[in-house]
């Protein structure tokens, strides 16, 4: 048993205007990062149509399609952009978080973590937004119950910002805990804990700037891990954002490199006690390049050791 690494270079062609936060060079963190840990690589496919419409409908993407640049950029809103590459990458991103979750079912690997970009916590059903285009993670969550038959899933968002999207993406489906960690008040906004969706299977923990990992690590244990247990999921999906990192130009929540490998191994002891180590974790935020490849490092080393 193993980690499995998925990624592509279509990443690479998913391009944003000078000094954007979301940039190719993200990738590039990343993957230097998790160049000499023992990982079973992964080409991340396609996503599948199919795959895409549980989560957004066809509309949404023929209109993804019609905006998409012959050459240059377009701007969607005031953060997110498409160019001539951004749907192979996209749709490589989802298609690596739902490959993942096809190698962990299959026990092909025991953990995965994708490194794709753009993110996609932010994308809600028929709205890109905050730099995201397509729902990741809830595309992976619904394939592991629709295609694999799973019962129950629970996804933990640990990014400093909201996961606006996956929850609009998933709240209306009782088979899936969705919990978020953020930083509030902060973009988008959402997230408060008063919303816990139409089925309670929504919990939202604001966190206020500078309570670091000692603030997020309270909040898990007392918050978030007890609805995981009480959920029972038979796999565990993470949208790992890496931006609430002290070093990260976005937020302010002061958390340490080592706060993630912390949050990482008690996410795998859920997994081992929960669902038999199955854990599959997506990239989502991270904009400070050289703690977003520390801390990705620190956050995989985990899966590494737990996989074996």
């Amino acid at each position: 048993m193993t980690t499995a690494l998925l990624t592509h270079p279509d990443g690479f062609d998913h391009a944003t205007p000078p000094g954007h936060p979301e940039q190719v060079a993200r990738l590039d963190a990343v993957l230097g990062a998790l160049e000499a840990f023992d990982l079973m690589r992964i080409k991340a496919p396609l996503a599948a149509e199919a795959d895409l419409l549980r989560v957004h409908p066809g509309s949404y993407l023929d209109a993804l399609r019609r905006d998409l640049p012959e050459q240059g950029v377009h701007q969607l809103d005031a953060d997110t952009w498409l160019s001539p590459g951004s749907l192979g990458a996209a749709w490589r991103g989802a298609g690596a978080a739902i490959r993942a979750v096809d190698l962990v079912l299959s026990g092909e690997a025991t953990n995965a973590f994708c490194a794709t970009r753009p993110p996609g916590h932010h994308a809600e059903r028929e709205t890109a937004m905050g730099f995201c285009l397509l729902g990741n993670v809830a595309a992976a969550a619904k394939h592991a119950l629709d295609h694999h038959g799973l019962s129950r899933v629970a996804i933990v968002d640990f990014d400093v910002h909201h996961g606006n999207g996956t929850q609009d993406l998933v709240e209306d489906d009782p088979r899936i805990l969705f919990c978020s960690t953020h930083e509030m008040p902060l973009y988008p906004g959402t997230g408060d804990p008063s919303d816990t969706g139409p089925h309670d299977t929504v919990v939202n923990v604001a966190l206020r700037a500078g309570g670091g990992g000692a603030g997020l690590l309270a909040a898990l244990e007392e918050k978030v891990f007890p609805r995981v247990v009480a959920h029972g999921p038979e796999l565990i999906l993470v949208s790992a954002g890496f931006d609430a990192h002290r070093a990260d130009p976005l937020a302010g929540l002061m958390l340490e490199t080592g706060d993630f490998a912390k949050v990482t191994a008690r996410i795998c002891d859920l997994a081992e006690d929960l669902c038999a180590r199955r854990v599959v974790s997506a990239l989502e935020g991270g904009y400070d390049l050289e703690a977003l490849g520390a801390c990705v490092a620190a956050h995989v080393r985990i899966l590494e050791e737990r996989g074996r």
